[in-house]
């Protein structure tokens, strides 16, 4: 996020609701002045521009983090 008042966006690797949609994504970097975002559990990333991206709430991160570990656990060994 940016602008007066807002938090920065997160660094990589943290998780943001693109406040557009309601999408809950993982920063995976930049893409020129948008934030690159990766759905939990996987999928295909998309841009959002960073006035867009909000916080989380710490539902919407357990909920991210387990669907990311359902996740792994399903993948072949």
């Amino acid at each position: 996020m940016t602008g007066e008042g807002c938090e920065p966006v997160p660094a990589a690797g943290g998780f943001v609701v693109d406040a557009r949609d309601g999408r809950v994504g993982r920063v995976t970097g930049r893409s020129g002045p948008n934030v690159r975002l990766r759905p939990p559990g996987g999928g295909p990333e998309w841009d959002c521009p960073p006035e867009a991206v909000r916080p989380p709430s710490p539902g919407v991160v357990l909920r991210a983090r387990v669907t990311e570990i359902n996740r792994e656990g399903q993948l072949p060994r």
